[in-house]
């Protein structure tokens, strides 16, 4: 379950949520807009790096009213009648804007003449044809408000003819539009199954970049991975479909501005049940497979990782399911940082490290980890959110220790550093 919000982000006190799904085993209905950095304080320390505090809040569940709705509308509406500039026929100057400065010359140009192949920008920079205060220009040049832009002829490159898709395409094709979440012109959210892996690998058949040739497009561009989710991680996969948007959401995370929030199932019940875990994380080889291992800060190759976590609900004391929010996005960070705090997910093949633990009777001794959410600002405006539903095995094992996946998750309210 998704939507695009082109409404600002709104202050604490103004946020609005939408009413919650009423069916207990599938995804929460999405709420607009994303919520503000908290500024909770946390309390005394229990583990030696996961500080415990408060910060669930209740929800008040307020409907959007007519006009909001109408007003998200106008707004959509206005951006999608937009006009394109036409191609020139013949050569012409123009003067940066103050919305276009610090744009690259290649953004510059894919942003004002959308039907630009890529390759035909780097043509025309390449020759020189395209000059800035009449001076050549690298495609990567950052433009300046009030420069002139030398702006040659331009021509559409001719569309590639139209291929009937073989069988097997076809199937791949139908299996990456059941993922689908979230899909616009920019950007794709997909369901990533358990199992599959992201990209290909040593004996890889079969991964999610390899399954998106078949969206390739008239230019021959592919659809972009953004980010990353383990293979036996099932949930949200962000995929941008243009260039464009694989540079804003590539830059939305790596400034942090997107929210992610992870379900797991792990071994006993954390204390404090809310808190921090910090701690340097480094990669460790060795001959059968790699693995993160807790670092000294200065330690060769240890970066520096954050994760926020909650008890949503737990089943006696044998297992709980925790809400995560990464503050940062190191490889395997979740699984190592509730490995470290002595509380792995279950079914964790790398990290689950509990001598003598046998797996509650029905439960599939598979990774129970899910991206449950993610919320990031829309390459061309609002906000994309989407949520995943529990992946079969995880439904089951809610199923049989009576959790209920639709209830509050504190994790929402955790701060954002």
């Amino acid at each position: 379950m998704s939507r695009r919000v082109r409404k600002p982000l709104a202050k604490k006190s103004e946020r609005t949520r939408g009413k919650r799904d009423g069916h207990k085993s599938g995804p929460r209905a999405s709420r607009s807009g994303v919520k503000p950095r908290e500024e909770s304080k946390f309390g005394s320390q229990r583990h030696p790096e996961a500080r415990g505090g408060s910060f669930a809040k209740p929800r008040r569940s307020t409907a959007a009213s007519p006009e909001m709705r109408t007003n998200e509308r106008a707004t959509h509406d206005d951006v999608a009648a937009k006009p394109t500039a036409p191609l020139p026929t013949k050569v012409q100057t123009v003067v940066v804007t103050a919305d276009e400065n610090n744009m690259r010359v290649d953004r510059f140009l894919e942003a004002r003449f959308p039907g630009l192949s890529f390759s035909h920008i780097q043509r025309i920079v390449r020759k020189g044809e395209l000059r800035v205060n009449g001076k050549r220009a690298d495609s990567k040049d950052r433009l300046e408000e009030g420069q002139s832009v030398r702006i040659p002829p331009l021509k559409l490159d001719a569309p590639r003819v139209a291929t009937q898709l073989s069988e097997a395409q076809q199937k791949t094709l139908d299996a990456l539009k059941a993922m689908t979440l979230y899909e616009d012109a920019d950007v794709m959210v997909l369901n990533k199954p358990a199992g599959l892996a992201v990209q290909g690998g040593s004996g890889m058949t079969k991964h999610i970049d390899q399954m998106l040739e078949v969206l390739r497009d008239s230019k021959g561009q592919k659809p972009r991975l953004v980010h990353r989710l383990d293979r036996e991680t099932s949930g949200c996969l962000l995929i941008a479909k243009t260039r464009f948007a694989a540079s804003a959401l590539t830059g939305s995370f790596r400034h942090r501005s997107a929210r992610k929030i992870y379900w797991a199932l792990v071994a006993g019940v954390p204390k404090p049940k809310q808190g921090r875990i910090s701690t340097y994380l480094a990669k460790e080889e060795n001959e059968e497979e790699s693995i993160m291992r807790i670092a000294a800060h200065g330690d060769e190759g240890a970066s520096h990782a954050v994760t926020y976590y909650a008890v949503v609900e737990t089943s006696a004391q044998k297992l709980a399911w925790v809400s995560l929010k990464p503050v940062t996005g190191r490889t395997h960070q979740l699984r190592a940082h509730m490995a470290h705090i002595d509380h792995a997910i279950v079914g964790d093949p790398k990290y689950f490290n509990k001598e003598n633990w046998q797996l509650p009777g029905g439960l599939q001794n598979r990774l129970h980890l899910l991206a449950r959410r993610i919320v990031i600002p829309h390459p061309r405006g609002g906000f994309i959110d989407a949520t995943a539903p529990l992946p079969p095995h995880m439904l089951q094992s809610w199923n049989l220790l009576g959790l209920e996946a639709d209830r509050f998750d504190p994790i929402e309210n955790a701060p954002e550093e």
